[in-house]
């Protein structure tokens, strides 16, 4: 099953942010890495963190911890490349940890127009492990290429946190936070040899298929395969039945809409946000399928 490239270009071009239009134009070879920080950068925070809607629902300009995530998913994507903004991101990180080295859910916000409850409600008191996981497993994927952020205090402060929670664990955690500390533990794999018990462990409450239904969530919203490992042959895919990766990876690809782009299957809060979900989503999926091999131009 083949994907449309075209079509995807002008689905983002009808409804992408910048950003996503930038980061589709680097998968495909037609920008580099510079254009794509520049369009980051409109989210970024004089103290070195990132809000203004980067978390698509989470639309206030304070700097969150679910803005760091997808600023590190974009310092990822420019590999081999390089920015000092990682490295001034991890310091913003380290400002924000709790003293266990866990990050908070969320970070108060003074408006919460436009942004998911849970967000906006979220203790900040507290270590979360999902979120903590989330950051910390992306920022190791930076790490494999940035040697700064390797080396940087807060990633070892946050990815202990992470080893010493998971653990703890003695029973599944929710399905969103179970997947991050999956991809977490995949990340760290080969860095840290604390993470290949820690997967296999963790993998008791991964169902072969990968099937996870999301509680509290949107109807049919499910954490998927490709949620937990996205490219065959990695530490996670060990946790799956053999032909579950290739087969979902053949269902990603089938799932591109007549406009051109993909959909999600969760509920946004904002009309803006209903639309950036979209695009992040269209820019996720050729990822996706580009890393794993799937994806040509004609």
């Amino acid at each position: 099953m083949s994907v449309d490239l075209s079509r995807a270009a002008s689905f983002l071009s009808g409804h992408g942010r910048l950003l996503d239009r930038r980061r589709f134009e680097l998968l495909v070879g037609e920008t580099g890495p510079d254009a794509v920080l520049a369009a980051v950068d409109g989210y970024r925070n004089p103290d070195g963190g990132y809000g203004w809607g980067l978390e698509p629902d989470l639309r206030a300009p304070e700097s969150q911890p679910g803005g760091a995530l997808h600023a590190f998913e974009v310092f990822e994507e420019i590999a081999p490349a390089r920015t000092p903004r990682a490295v001034e991101l991890c310091d913003w990180l380290d400002s924000v940890t709790l003293p266990d080295g866990g990050l908070p859910f969320a970070l108060p916000v003074a408006d919460a127009t436009a942004c998911a409850p849970f967000w906006a409600g979220a203790e900040h008191t507290v270590s979360s492990l999902q979120s903590t996981v989330f950051t910390a497993g992306v920022a190791l994927r930076v790490a494999a290429h940035d040697p700064a952020v390797a080396a940087h205090p807060w990633l070892e402060r946050a990815t202990q946190y992470c080893f010493d929670a998971l653990a703890a664990l003695d029973s599944a955690p929710h399905a969103i936070a179970l997947s991050f500390a999956v991809r977490f533990l995949d990340a760290a794999h080969e860095r840290y040899s604390a993470a290949p018990p820690l997967l296999a462990r963790l993998g008791r409450f991964v169902p072969d298929t990968g099937l996870v239904p999301v509680q509290g969530g949107s109807e049919g919203e499910t954490m998927r395969a490709l949620n937990f490992a996205s490219v065959p042959g990695s530490p996670a895919s060990a946790l799956l039945r053999a032909d579950v990766i290739e087969a979902e990876l053949d269902a990603l690809a089938a799932q591109q809409q007549e406009d051109g782009g993909w959909t999600v299957d969760f509920a946004s809060y904002s009309p803006a946000a209903t639309l950036e979900w979209r695009g992040y989503a269209t820019v996720g999926a050729l990822l996706t399928l580009k890393r794993a091999g799937r994806l040509f131009r004609p």
